[in-house]
């Protein structure tokens, strides 16, 4: 690409800290009101086009296999709240769901299976998104919330992708509507038990929920009252109501501490009382369950005295707490959903997401002894799988809906009958043409890292591109394309799931594999404190010994070897390319994070000061800043390696202007320092001008947005092969 000749505003921009001055050549690029800027973004996409051009028949035909695999008029497991079965609606044709209701009658928990192409009598369409969207090029919801006497709705709309929702509140009973409106509010929102107050959280100029406000249906915003404003920059606000319907529950949290306060959910102009004060370092969460006898408990799972966190409970009037699950080692608790005659626990086993089940006792405890030994585990079927918790709105029920799946498994919602263990199955995705799981084959490797610590890759194939040995374990029949997916930071696990859209490439003859590196949660807590901070290098050397093994163990060559991550694992991609720039054919990195130092000194930015205790504080500490640069991917771009000319693996790069997460210009500075230090790199940028870190909207666009990117995949890995 050429602009037009250099400007003053895009001379060179120098940045000293702790005595390092580090001169920025395309610092001119985060100027996003700047129309030199945004005619460059353009011309860059116009670019794109250009490059893809030859592709666009494969691009087609792969769209249209992602289309046809897809009911595209389907409808959702119906779910029982109060008086009304609520369920949601996909048309073939429309980009956006459709949210609706229709009356139940008796105590029935069975969901009715209703036709996708039927309209029940007395259906009742509590949102319709296409409606909603009109002719946008970016539409979100991020509050859809029902009161509780089912006659209001509260509606947060996003339509330009930065996360700042405008919420109305509409009526569902035939009342008059309102004219309440809020603007600048973020995700949390939360109802008291009268379905005239409510709260909800505003954000402040960088984004961060800062603040929980509480209205009164029918006023005017100016008449709302400020509950609680957060001033420290690494927490956040959020709120939630418990799912017994006595609390409401607001969460102060940063990366490594938490505090909760709360008011009863019948009182809500009280004051919010505290839980636990917050102390660095120690996060806690929380689920109020009210017993059979009518007392209020809180259930609370903790870090103080436990890294993989244990649960806790004690009586709301007061007393002390008590462990009922103890710390399991390499057994992450990650949460737990109370019900009125059981709950359930979210953790970690053998490294994948699942569910465990445990009855309460109606007498004075509750809880009892040996908790654990009495419970069970929800079936996940073949393994590497996910059992997660799906929507369970009611807090008397015999049943727990989960969701499970796994990487040839597409995912079915069923229901489970605690007492018994039995898992009714509710519906599975359905791949249409025909899907036949046995001629696909799922595992996990297991690849030892330079400090001898054995990293999980899950990996999925087509059964006559991947042997299966007597024990179980998995060994290529000989070097395929593979495309390899990381992230790895945050604690987030980037559990194995079913992708239909994924069959395009295993049909190919390509091996899709995930690497569970460190940073992640995927193993625990400990295995995200080995890849943060400090040791954030742990996350990349961990995948680039993946990578390396899958070309060693002849499951694939550099030739045929590209991966892939975004944001957080957009940095992944970067840092993999600079420390081992030979090891990979091609890579795609969706919105990365990939001007870390520049990013984390800029305290305005949105974020920033909440990430400094996942990254460290470049400002503060010259020891956090030497290790930022040393891993930044657009500080570490070279000209040269061994003496020689470097070519980088070739690059897919996408940003989004209204990006509240990751700027837009950090795709676009890396895309160009790779240009500048070598014009046989081949690198493109896309940068969507309508929408933020999620990328497009609507299903179709999506659609053809990742067939896009898996025929710019295909190309490069499979051209060799």
């Amino acid at each position: 690409m050429v602009l037009n000749p250099p400007t003053a505003a895009r001379r060179p921009h120098a940045i000293t800290r702790h005595g390092d001055t580090r001169v920025d050549p395309f610092y001119w690029l985060m100027d996003r009101e700047s129309e030199e800027v945004l005619s460059y973004l353009r011309a860059e996409n116009e670019y794109v086009a250009q490059e893809l051009a030859p592709l666009k028949t494969l691009e087609d035909e792969l769209f249209t296999e992602i289309k046809n695999r897809v009911e595209e008029t389907d409808i959702s497991v119906p779910v029982r709240k109060g008086a009304w079965w609520y369920f949601e609606r996909t048309r073939e044709g429309l980009s956006y769901p459709i949210s609706a209701r229709v009356p139940a009658s008796g105590g029935d928990l069975t969901p009715p299976i209703i036709d996708p192409a039927t309209i029940l009598a007395g259906e009742q369409v509590i949102l319709d998104e296409n409606v909603e969207s009109g002719n946008s090029e970016y539409f979100s919801v991020g509050v859809l919330a029902l009161s509780p006497d089912d006659d209001w709705v509260a509606v947060g709309t996003d339509f330009d992708g930065n996360e700042r929702h405008h919420v109305t509140v509409r009526p569902l009973a035939g009342q008059s509507p309102v004219d309440d409106e809020l603007d600048d509010t973020s995700y949390g929102f939360a109802w008291a038990n009268d379905s005239r107050h409510f709260f909800y959280t505003r954000i402040d100029e960088a984004t961060r929920p800062w603040q929980l406000w509480r209205h009164e249906l029918g006023t005017s915003d100016l008449s709302d009252v400020l509950v609680y404003q957060e001033d420290d920059a690494q927490y956040i606000v959020s709120v939630g109501r418990s799912r017994d319907d006595a609390m409401i529950v607001v969460m102060l949290i940063s990366s490594m501490t938490s505090e909760v306060r709360y008011v009863a959910a019948s009182d809500p102009t009280s004051p919010l009382l505290m839980l636990e004060e917050r102390r660095h370092g120690i996060e806690y969460g929380v689920e109020h369950f009210t017993d059979a006898k009518g007392r209020g408990w809180w259930l609370k799972i903790t870090n103080e005295g436990a890294t993989d966190f244990r649960l806790v409970a004690r009586l709301v009037a007061g007393g002390e707490w008590r462990e009922i699950v103890p710390e399991r080692a390499g057994c992450r608790l990650d949460g737990v959903d109370a019900f009125q005659s059981f709950f359930a626990l979210s953790e970690r086993e053998n490294g994948c997401a699942a569910v465990r089940l445990v009855a309460t006792l109606a007498g004075d405890d509750p809880f009892g002894e040996g908790l654990i030994g009495r419970s069970s585990l929800v079936e996940g079927g073949v393994f590497p799988n996910t059992v997660a918790i799906s929507s369970n709105p009611n807090y008397d029920t015999s049943q727990l809906r989960v969701l499970i799946t796994s990487l040839t498994t597409p995912r079915f919602i069923a229901d489970v009958v605690v007492a018994s263990g039995e898992l009714i199955v509710r519906k599975q995705q359905q791949v249409l043409g025909g899907y036949d799981e046995s001629k696909y084959v799922t595992g996990r490797l297991w690849v030892t890292a330079s400090d001898d610590v054995a990293v999980p890759v899950s990996v999925v194939a087509r059964r006559d591109v991947v042997n299966v040995r007597e024990d179980g374990t998995l060994e290529a029949r000989s070097p395929s394309p593979v495309f390899l997916y990381g992230y790895g930071s945050y604690e987030i696990s980037m559990d194995p799931a079913f992708s239909s859209i994924r069959l395009s490439l295993l049909d190919r003859g390509v091996i899709y594999a995930i690497a569970h590196v460190r940073g992640g949660g995927e193993m625990g807590r400990s295995w995200y404190e080995m890849g943060r901070l400090a040791q954030k290098p742990t996350t990349f050397s961990d995948f680039v010994v993946v990578a390396r093994r899958l070309i060693d163990a002849g499951w694939t060559t550099r030739e045929q070897l590209a991966a892939r991550g975004a944001s957080a694992g957009g940095l992944l991609m970067g840092a993999v390319m600079n420390t081992d720039p030979e090891l990979f054919r091609a890579i795609v990195a969706e919105v990365p994070f990939v001007d870390v130092v520049t990013t984390m000194l800029d305290d305005s930015l949105p974020l920033t000061a909440g990430e400094w205790e996942e990254w460290g504080n470049p400002a503060a500490s010259a020891t956090s800043y030497r290790t930022m640069k040393s891993y930044s991917p657009y500080d570490n771009v070279r000209a040269e390696l061994d003496g020689a000319p470097l070519v980088y693996p070739h690059l897919f790069a996408s940003g989004g202007l209204n990006d509240s997460r990751v700027g837009f210009w950090e795709p676009a500075k890396w895309v160009l320092a790779l240009r500048a230090a070598n014009p046989a790199n081949r690198a493109v940028l896309k940068t969507e001008m309508g929408a933020g870190h999620s990328g497009v909207s609507g299903r179709y666009d999506a659609w053809r947005d990742e067939a896009q990117v898996l025929a710019w995949v295909l190309h490069e890995i499979t051209a060799t092969s």
